[in-house]
């Protein structure tokens, strides 16, 4: 590994370079406007990229339909957007990987590896790689194949789509040593290549990544923050841009962009079927085992084939246009842009015609039929990709309808030639409307084989873990709520008597998180204690939630990805993520992950996250703060994975260890007075050696069986329905709170030393303080007493209620921090108490 690690960015020193390839190649437009296609966006926005000129030869400008970014970067050399000759669509791919290769060298370029970006850049990727060749290319995929174990993956978070996967067919085609090529339309901010290569050096490290991209437009913070990053990977990694330059962003830009989307987001001009053209199938004999794409892998011997048949699939084509079309379009589908692409610079080749490529897309763009704009129309039809059991979205084709195409090739594979293309509506049936023939080209989607030999390449990369786990299948909470990076142990019994998991974590015998209590199961009298205490404290809840989540937007991350404490912060942390949506529109990704004091944090959760988001953006969770003691563990774990902030977001904090938080008064989170029925049905975690292995995560159980019992969707819906009237009190609060000293100062520790000394107890572990942890000492631990703050009111309700049936007694004790502090027992015997309630016995 090269220790002398260093991220040099290579796009400005190539600026020359990319004016003289743009100038040596054919215009990147037709017909060179008198208006540039952004000057409308530019006008209403305030965004104009700034830097090389060339950035306006290359891109114009449209709104999109996204809540992360405004604006649109449209291409004019990329074929996805905008139809462009198929020359200069290449040309500019295999331009940019012959810079590449007298970048690498011959020797390291010959073992160069090329990751190509879906959706945007499979084509350019795979033109970067013919021009670098020969060598092997791979472009990420956002359809799901049944049978291809996903290597790795990634999150590209200002995407209208974010998840990417990895599913070569050969799993060392990305083990190799040599350098990465990570190819992208576009280079904003570095995010999603940072996300890329953490993900991929975790599983496959080398010392040298090259990112190309038509256009890099970071600023100098993320010039920087890539140089760090590559500093601390210990790697090299270089930029290949055919121009440079910024985009000037106003500080409103998301409200300007949603207020324009708002007023010029009519019926699209050209969408009314008007032609009725004909549809035809047209055979090409694509050749067997030739595969479609890079989705899987795309060899320098695939190439070799490919390049032997494109002249005779070429002259079908040409014969099946129909007579005197002088106009034709070549549009491919998605993901599915290279064969397309290739096909239509044949084609050109081959006929008088004028040939241009494009390809449909799923990003919902904004049309405005303006020369400044560069959606100039818009066609819109259901997918026909979408496998079973996935909900069905729109797709989209712009500048196709009005553009005065005697043809259009539209170009799929056999995944995508379902009922839903054909039907009314669909894509073949927009595009009649606006073309006199439309040919169908259908190529065989690649099918991997299975290798007989996959090679040890360890550790395994945090993406090849599984998917988070959602309800219905696991937990009631809704899917979207939150996703548990946890593994079902639903079969396994795990339950243990409660005096016997006492004795065996007392004596050392196990550890707390190797079984799990039997589930308490309220009493009647203690469902309405419950239900009363959620009715007198939801308001209070939902204040606190809504001062923690503004707190967070404003200190620590505008787009933070919510990371809940399994199960305590669960529904913390929904109801964050809740609030997040209801003030400010926001949809936060929200996981719960376990952590279990005296092990740490599932640190395979932790990569699978860091491989999916940027760690910076990541704020764990929990329902409150009793003595701290998760608040330490939680920090010491971290020290291991750089770039997560240690730092735990509260709804309540009377232990004063933490400086985000909704509230510091211990008062009675409802949450806390059930146990799985008011967290989605989830047991508490467990970590055992002989159920969780050193590549899963840790385990829980859903409780299906309980499912009459459940309130913890209830509990959500009770709390948010207060969200509509508190808007100015939480304003207010937040506000407070920004202004004040929060400093932990550890009070709830201390307090829980001094009880330590006072009662005897030598293991601070047995002294939990505040209303949450007495209620966790009652229903799962076996309790000694209760110590209540003198005056404590409706709040210690239940506490007392569970102390009367436990025969667990209750004292008031002056000078506690907390409204009451659970103890356990330091010299605990097996059966010195139970269902029976008699006190528990000292040796």
């Amino acid at each position: 590994m090269n220790t002398n690690a260093h991220a040099n960015t290579q796009a400005n020193a190539h600026t020359n370079a990319a004016h003289t390839n743009i100038t040596n190649m054919e215009s990147p437009v037709e017909e060179r406007p008198a208006v540039w296609s952004g000057q409308w966006v530019a006008d209403r926005l305030g965004v104009e990229p700034a830097g090389d000129p060339a950035l306006k030869e290359l891109l114009g400008l449209a709104l999109r339909r996204n809540p992360k970014r405004a604006h649109l970067l449209v291409s004019n050399v990329l074929g996805k957007h905008v139809p462009q000759r198929p020359s200069v669509v290449y040309g500019s791919g295999a331009g940019l990987g012959r810079r590449v290769r007298e970048l690498l060298g011959g020797r390291e370029a010959d073992r160069a590896v090329v990751l190509g970006y879906a959706e945007t850049a499979t084509a350019l990727g795979h033109a970067v790689a013919d021009g670098l060749g020969p060598v092997p290319y791979l472009h990420s995929t956002r359809r799901a194949v049944p049978d291809s174990r996903p290597v790795g993956g990634f999150e590209e978070e200002h995407s209208h789509a974010t998840s990417h996967l990895l599913l070569p067919e050969d799993p060392a085609l990305l083990a190799g040593g040599g350098p990465l090529v990570l190819v992208d339309d576009e280079f904003s901010t570095g995010r999603t290549v940072r996300n890329t290569i953490a993900a991929l050096h975790a599983r496959f490290p080398r010392e040298r990544y090259v990112v190309v991209a038509l256009v890099d437009l970071r600023d100098a913070a993320d010039r920087e923050r890539l140089r760090e990053f590559a500093a601390e990977l210990g790697a090299r990694v270089d930029v290949v841009a055919l121009a440079t330059g910024t985009v000037r962003l106003p500080a409103d830009v998301l409200e300007r962009g949603r207020a324009l989307v708002e007023a010029h987001g009519g019926p699209d001009r050209h969408t009314k079927v008007t032609g009725g053209g004909r549809i035809t199938r047209v055979g090409l004999d694509w050749p067997a085992g030739l595969p479609d794409g890079g989705r899987h892998g795309f060899t320098p011997a695939h190439r070799a084939t490919l390049e032997a048949a494109l002249p005779g699939m070429a002259g079908r084509l040409r014969d099946a246009l129909p007579a005197g079309a002088a106009r034709v379009l070549v549009l491919g589908t998605e993901e599915l842009m290279y064969a397309p692409l290739r096909l239509a610079e044949a084609l050109a080749q081959r006929t008088t015609a004028e040939v241009l490529f494009s390809t449909t897309t799923r990003s919902p763009v904004l049309p405005v039929d303006d020369p400044g704009y560069a959606i100039r129309s818009r066609l819109v039809f259901p997918a026909h990709d979408t496998p079973p059991g996935e909900t069905t979205g729109e797709r989209y084709a712009y500048n196709v309808a009005g553009g005065g195409f005697d043809a259009v090739v539209a170009v799929t594979d056999s995944v995508g030639d379902t009922p839903a293309l054909h039907a009314p509506g669909g894509l073949l049936d927009a595009l009649a409307g606006h073309t006199g023939q439309v040919l169908l080209v259908t190529l065989p989607s690649y099918v991997p084989s299975v290798p007989s030999h996959a090679p040890e390449v360890a550790p395994p990369m945090a993406a090849a873990l599984p998917e988070p786990l959602r309800g219905p299948a696991f937990s009631s909470y809704a899917p979207e709520d939150v996703g548990w990076l946890l593994q079902d142990l639903s079969g396994v019994a795990l339950e243990a008597p409660t005096e016997e998991r006492e004795e065996a974590v007392q004596s050392g015998g196990a550890h707390y998180a190797e079984s799990l209590p039997v589930e308490y199961q309220p009493s009647p009298a203690y469902q309405a204690l419950y239900r009363a205490a959620l009715e007198a404290s939801a308001g209070r809840v939902a204040e606190a939630a809504g001062v923690v989540t503004e707190t967070v937007l404003a200190e620590r991350s505008p787009r933070p990805v919510l990371v809940s404490l399994a199960r305590a912060g669960t529904p913390v942390g929904i109801l964050m993520r809740r609030w997040a949506r209801h003030a400010h529109g926001l949809d936060l990704p929200h996981y719960a992950v376990s952590i279990v004091r005296g092990r740490g944090i599932d640190a395979n959760a932790l990569r699978w996250i860091a491989a999916h988001h940027d760690p910076a953006d990541v704020v764990f969770v929990d329902g409150w703060t009793g003595k701290g003691a998760i608040t330490r563990e939680l920090a010491e774990a971290l020290r291991e994975f750089p770039g997560f902030d240690p730092r735990p977001a509260v709804l309540a904090d009377p232990g004063h260890c933490v400086d985000t938080y909704g509230t510091r008064d211990d008062f009675l989170i409802p949450s806390a007075c059930l146990n799985s029925t008011v967290s989605g049905l989830i047991s508490r975690t467990v970590l055992r050696d002989d159920l969780v292995g050193p590549h899963d995560f840790h385990g829980a159980k859903f409780y299906r069986e309980l499912a009459a019992a459940d309130v913890s969707r209830s509990f959500v819906e009770t709390v948010c329905d207060h969200f509509p009237g508190i808007g100015d009190a939480v304003a207010r609060a937040a506000k407070e709170t920004a202004a004040a000293d929060r400093t932990p100062t550890w009070e709830g520790w201390a307090a829980v030393e001094r009880i330590s000394a006072a009662y005897g107890i030598d293991d601070v572990n047995l002294v939990k303080p505040g209303v949450g942890e007495t209620t966790r000492v009652l229903l799962r631990r076996v309790p000694w007493k209760v110590l209540a703050r003198p005056g404590a009111g409706t709040d210690l309700d239940h506490v007392r209620l569970l102390a009367e049936q436990r025969g667990v007694p209750v004292e008031e004790a002056d000078g506690l921090p907390y409204s009451c502090v659970g103890l356990i027992h330091p010299r605990y015997t097996r059966g010195a108490t139970g269902a029976d309630g008699k006190a528990v016995q000292a040796r």
